[in-house]
């Protein structure tokens, strides 16, 4: 029997790319199938139908969602190059961080993908050909545009609306600053080796890094983060390094990024859950001194509920530490 895992997914997939990498760096034998239309039929009773699916060795079962999937992979492989921080503090930070890329940065993803029609053009074409093979240009043309009926359709979902527009775009500038100028003294958020934190972020800005106008952005704003993607996307060669020192001060970098939570991600998330909660089909804040509106999405809440889950189960005194971390952040009211 193979002891190798099977990872079925999609380049143009975040989630993808995020669980391929993880993968590669921590040694864990895997074989990476593409999903294409063979594959699609071997995973179409998989339910949600999202991507990517993770096939367990032992009995051919197939699993979902990649953060719960990283939980699940350091509890079998506790000793093989983890990518959580051994202090519950760096631990926490890192889950957030990471919370915040699979579910914030993943709005400038599918914005700077689906707005613009260069990007359309490129990416529809792009994702038919691998998902489906070859095929005449004509052909394979018809159903990229399909997918760019599809996907356009959902950008009020994502959020990523005409009017939400600038608020992304200046997140999505804010953010490379951070990175930017944390490639000057780390290639990593918590260390000398990646933490989940840097995966999260890696998955979202592989695709950025891909797309045309958000890889022309990138290109003049932040060439230290895309070497670091390249750096990331396999780096199954790399020694296993060290955490930061739970005593010393976190890097600037990672306060940066758990003020720009506090900013905007929780407000987004705290909106959404009272919505989800009371029924609402939208709702509506302020962030960046700007009006944001978007529907309600049940999968945030979810997210959200898990990070109140997560923090509520640290111990009193890693409790205190991370509240003395966060208490400038803006993060704790949407934590308790």
């Amino acid at each position: 029997m193979s002891n190798h895992y099977r990872l079925i997914g999609m380049i143009g997939s975040p989630y993808s790319m995020k669980m391929r990498a993880i993968l590669r760096y921590r040694h864990i034998p895997f074989h990476w199938v593409l999903k294409n239309t063979k594959a699609s039929e071997e995973v179409a009773h998989v339910k949600p139908p999202i991507i990517p699916v993770l096939q367990f060795p032992e009995d051919k079962s197939y699993h979902l969602d990649s953060t719960p999937l990283v939980y699940e992979l350091e509890k079998r492989y506790p000793d093989k190059r983890s990518i959580i921080p051994h202090d519950p503090v760096l631990a926490f930070l890192s889950y957030l961080i990471e919370d915040m890329a699979d579910e914030w940065v993943t709005k400038m993803m599918y914005g700077y993908r689906w707005w613009f029609t260069a990007d359309q053009k490129y990416c529809s074409l792009w994702m038919v050909h691998m998902g489906g093979g070859p095929a005449k240009r004509e052909d394979l043309q018809k159903a990229a545009q399909m997918i760019t009926d599809v996907q356009t359709s959902r950008l009020g979902l994502v959020g990523c609306t005409e009017e939400n527009k600038s608020i992304i775009e200046d997140s999505f500038l804010h953010l490379l600053d951070i990175l930017e100028r944390n490639q000057e003294d780390s290639y990593f958020l918590f260390g000398t080796r990646p933490s989940l934190a840097d995966f999260g972020l890696y998955g979202q800005l592989y695709q950025l890094n891909h797309d045309p106008t958000s890889l022309a952005i990138m290109r003049e704003k932040s060439p230290l983060v895309c070497s670091w993607i390249d750096i990331i996307d396999d780096a199954s060669g790399m020694e296993d390094g060290e955490w930061i020192d739970s005593n010393a001060p976190l890097p600037e970098a990672v306060t940066e990024l758990l003020s720009m939570a506090g900013e905007v991600y929780f407000p987004f998330l705290l909106a959404n859950t009272k919505a989800f909660e009371q029924g609402e089909k939208s709702f509506s804040l302020t962030l960046l001194n700007r009006p944001y509106e978007q529907e309600t999405f049940k999968y945030q809440a979810k997210c959200h509920q898990w990070l109140r889950e997560k923090y509520a189960e640290l111990s009193v005194d890693t409790k205190d530490r991370v509240d003395s971390v966060l208490k400038d952040t803006g993060c704790l009211e949407g934590l308790v």
